[in-house]
């Protein structure tokens, strides 16, 4: 009858050495995980046990099941060959431990024998070539295809290039020899008992027809041999993960766990008693220290940055090897702002998320860009355009520096005047916006989106120069006292004013206004971008479009209304309303590329660039067969796309128009 024989060959004193290696392989494996734990608990203290049940999902989800990682097919097969062939190998290590150490010693019965036994074996023979294929996939795109993304570069390339290097190859050989010797020794054992169920072993057992030169007694050195080497890289390779690129087997899983939950639009505070954010390592919270650890540097969060493509300085995922490496450095060299992390780093960020929304184990890089640069405002080492525009924001409550006064001139003609909402009840209270208020290219844009509200009878009024910005790329920038400052002064207007919904054109105020002014304030309110009210009024018959345009039209979606909020198909159904055909550019929905106005950026030099995000975005949309008509939901994007229209040299190829120009021309 099969049996499961663990033992085969090994003499008495190999078997004693493997339980005592097992157990140095354990505590040298334990103090490993002990040691960064401790790290991480020099950190700054967050809560994160809420919601246990949606976190648990999250593991299976996207530990287990790695739903995020197979969204890249070559990369997906790559690692889910390499982490379920190696989660099955263990699984069988596991069971055969048991069999013989638990059962068989103590109870004196096997499992693993019969039927069980022969399906073991198949398994783990179909499982190890899932392993080395994985294997095979991973050192082809890492040796011979090279993508950039995963080429050392930047402070990680001067600083620990190398290691990583070696480190990567390490882990990819150590596996591929576990997994190579372990079909050895099955087929030498196979090759000396000929069992009548061999062929249940497929592998070892095609591998032992081509070792019957062999006699005997070589088969059974060559076998105790290659067990022996077998076991130790076997021990190397568990006691080896808290200490190389591994640890990502262990701090993925718990960083997926202690996620955010928030709303992605609902950045965190200043911690209480800190108003400088992050001058030192151990300023981040310990959740952003696991985020460092966590990094697969898998590079992903690379590929999508508009700040890397654009040729600047930020690659996200060198930050986060920065960062880790500099946790084991000595305390206070080197130093973390200027040399680990550089202040042109920081600043071209534009906050688009969408290193966030791509990273496999849910690191979020961006809250600990915030954190560095609240450091950067306290010490006011900031462009002079960004510290005007403060100045401005500051001053007069808006980035133009324009008086209180003037920011309805765009309203000037529009009769009936619009509604005071801090002087009358309204039923939508329209927040304008610096941009749709301001803006000498916005002024029509903004006056056909009352033209519309009007003409779908909705009672609706403004602040008139009550409204301040809202303050949302404010605080992305790190001005986290300014931003109070204005989610203040604009509480104070808004508790004045009688209105059931905020309505908005712009996705900053919207995202702020709807995630982060309720943790700041009394006022909660329903909070609506224009999209969503359009997509509402036209599907109730309250606003009927009656002529059909026939554009072929692409949409741009922005980001602070798609990757933040998730509202994808509100424009895209108003835009089908209006008689249009929307062709979807290579990146859109939740990889739609930013026009990297966010964060601060729209007031910020732009500084040596390959090409502005702006041009790359229209020079996409260009390329689209029959497409005219490249259609925007903010009026940040309505403005830098029609600039990099002429920049880029599309003016004869698109126009740009606002979801609202559709609109009011179908009307």
């Amino acid at each position: 009858m099969p049996i499961r024989e663990t033992f085969w060959n090994i003499p008495r004193w190999a078997e004693i050495g493997q339980y005592l290696l097992g157990a140095i392989t354990i505590l040298v494996f334990a103090y490993g995980v002990f040691r960064r734990v401790r790290r991480w608990r020099l950190g700054q203290p967050v809560h994160r046990t809420e919601r246990l049940g949606k976190r648990l999902m999250s593991v299976l989800t996207h530990a287990l099941g790695q739903f995020r990682t197979a969204q890249d097919a070559y990369a997906g097969i790559m690692h889910l060959s390499i982490f379920w062939g190696m989660v099955v190998l263990l699984m069988g290590t596991i069971l055969a431990t048991v069999d013989w150490d638990v059962t068989h010693l103590l109870f004196g019965f096997q499992f693993l024998t019969g039927g069980v036994y022969v399906l073991y074996e198949l398994a783990l023979d179909i499982f190890g070539l899932l392993v080395l294929m994985g294997l095979a996939l991973a050192a082809f795109r890492r040796y011979v295809l090279r993508p950039s993304r995963l080429l050392p570069g930047g402070v990680a390339s001067n600083n620990r290039g190398w290691s990583l290097a070696w480190d990567d190859a390490y882990v990819l050989a150590l596996l591929a020899f576990i997994a190579v010797t372990g079909y050895l020794i099955e087929a030498l054992r196979i090759s000396v008992t000929h069992p009548a169920w061999a062929g249940w072993s497929p592998v070892g057992n095609a591998i032992a027809s081509l070792l019957v030169g062999l006699s005997e007694p070589t088969a059974r050195s060559l076998h105790l041999s290659l067990w022996i080497a077998h076991a130790l890289a076997a021990f190397a390779f568990i006691a080896s993960v808290p200490y190389t690129k591994l640890f990502h087997i262990f701090a993925a899983p718990v960083n997926i766990f202690f996620r955010p939950l928030e709303p992605a639009g609902k950045l965190a505070p200043v911690r209480s008693g800190n108003s400088v954010g992050v001058k030192e390592w151990r300023d981040f919270t310990w959740k952003q220290i696991l985020d460092f650890e966590a990094c697969t540097r898998c590079g992903r969060c690379q590929d999508q940055c508009p700040a890397f493509a654009s040729g600047l300085s930020l690659s996200p995922r060198n930050l986060m090897i920065n960062l880790e490496a500099h946790l084991w450095h000595p305390e206070g060299a080197p130093a973390l702002h200027g040399e680990i992390v550089h202040t042109d780093e920081l600043w071209a960020c534009t906050s688009c998320r969408a290193c966030v929304e791509i990273c496999p184990v849910f690191i979020d890089q961006l809250s600990s860009i915030v954190d560095l640069r609240r450091y950067l405002v306290v010490e006011g080492r900031m462009d002079g355009q960004l510290q005007e525009a403060l100045a401005n924001l500051g001053r007069y409550g808006n980035s133009f520096g324009q008086p209180e006064r003037s920011r309805v001139k765009w309203a000037q003609g529009v009769q009936p005047r619009i509604k005071d909402a801090r002087r009358e009840p309204v039923e939508f209270l329209w927040f304008v916006g610096d941009y749709a208020s301001f803006h000498a290219g916005l002024g029509e844009v903004t006056r056909d989106t009352a033209s519309v509200l009007r003409q779908a009878g909705l009672d609706f009024g403004i602040l008139y120069e009550g409204e301040r910005n809202a303050g949302n790329d404010v605080r992305r920038v790190g001005e986290e006292g300014l931003f109070e400052m204005l989610v203040e002064k604009n509480h104070a207007t808004l508790d004045k004013c009688t209105f059931k919904t905020i309505v908005t054109t712009d996705p900053h105020s919207y995202n702020t206004l709807k995630n982060e002014y309720p943790a700041n304030g009394k006022g909660r309110w329903s909070v609506l971008h224009y999209a969503e009210l359009l997509d509402e009024l036209i599907a109730s018959g309250q606003l009927r479009l009656t002529k059909k345009l026939g554009y072929k039209v692409t949409y741009h979606d922005p980001c602070y209304l798609g990757r933040y909020n998730g509202i994808y198909d509100a424009p895209r159904r108003v835009i089908a309303a209006t008689g249009c055909q929307v062709v979807e550019m290579p990146r859109h929905g939740d990889r739609a590329y930013c026009c990297g106005a966010g964060g601060g950026r729209i007031w910020m030099e732009e500084g040596a660039m390959r090409e502005r995000p702006s041009e790359s975005r229209v020079r996409e949309a260009a390329k689209l067969d029959g497409v005219h008509v490249f259609v925007t939901a903010c009026p940040k994007d309505h403005s830098m796309y029609r600039d990099a229209l002429k920049t880029a040299g599309c003016e004869n190829q698109l126009v740009v128009k606002d979801l609202i120009e559709l609109v009011h021309e179908a009307l």
